[in-house]
């Protein structure tokens, strides 16, 4: 694979880096020139291993790239996590809101208190984290960019997942409205939504040979995504390549949000 350096420079703050799409999409910042903090809530270890990736892919360039811990359901935490990445650097450029979780309930039961613990972390969080890139991004010449990533839940209902869909729904429209309200001050905001991916969290169906044919049939392209893909394409949207492109919600999912049901015709 060919990496062109479209981020050598800049300063990136990803949060949920320590595995799947975050760790994917640190290494890969790193690998294009940027300098990376790895923001983690769970295993220290597995944060490290993102930074050792991100230091190989860097050569021994002697870039300052850092973990930081914080929870960003907690925005005490998020202010800590900023004031720790800023006195490192003095500087970023990248914000990525890519932490996220989900749980599985029927809605009618769905527990209130599990529901306001995923808006916190799946939607609360990312404005938060995003209002204080813009205070910075606000203060000094050059703008900045955000990108968040959604999921194709943020338009393809997911029963039994109502407070995991309703914060990617939200965070459509968080995207769309920062990037309006920005716009003619130099900062971008944009979001990336997967589909079905390969990680760690969906090994329910990754690592069982039944349950990925399953989950595969679903998909036009036939096929999971991968991290890296997904790396890729917020490679892009980071990059000046898309200096011209805000607002968006760029679907990765393998054709899921065309409706496969109708690639055959059983409605005419």
């Amino acid at each position: 694979m060919t990496i062109t350096g479209r981020l050598e420079g800049r300063y990136a703050l990803i949060t949920g880096a320590s595995r799947g799409i975050g760790r994917a999409i640190a290494v890969r910042f790193a690998r294009e020139g940027a300098t990376v903090a790895i923001n983690f809530s769970g295993s220290h270890d597995a944060a490290k291993e993102t930074l050792r990736q991100a230091q190989e892919t860097t050569g021994g360039s002697g870039k300052l790239h850092m973990i930081v811990q914080a929870d960003v359901g907690d925005e005490h935490a998020i202010a800590r996590m900023f004031d720790e990445v800023l006195s490192a650097w003095g500087h970023l450029d990248i914000l990525v809101n890519n932490a996220g979780i989900q749980s599985e309930a029927e809605s009618h039961v769905y527990p209130v208190d599990e529901y306001r613990r995923i808006l916190d972390i799946d939607l609360t969080g990312p404005l938060i984290c995003s209002q204080v890139a813009i205070r910075h991004y606000l203060s000094r010449p050059g703008g900045g960019t955000i990108l968040n990533c959604s999921s194709v839940h943020e338009i393809v209902p997911k029963p039994g997942f109502i407070a995991y869909s309703i914060s990617k729904g939200g965070l459509r429209n968080l995207t769309r409205t920062l990037a309006l309200e920005y716009a003619d001050r130099g900062i971008r905001v944009n979001a990336v939504a997967p589909g079905a991916i390969a990680t760690d969290i969906n090994a329910a169906w990754k690592d069982d040979q039944e349950a990925r044919a399953n989950v595969e049939s679903h998909i036009p392209m036939g096929r999971a995504g991968t991290p890296e893909e997904m790396a890729a394409v917020f490679a892009f949207l980071a990059s000046d390549d898309a200096s011209y492109v805000t607002g968006q919600t760029l679907y990765a999912c393998g054709g899921l949000t065309l409706f496969g049901e109708f690639k055959e015709n059983w409605s005419s």
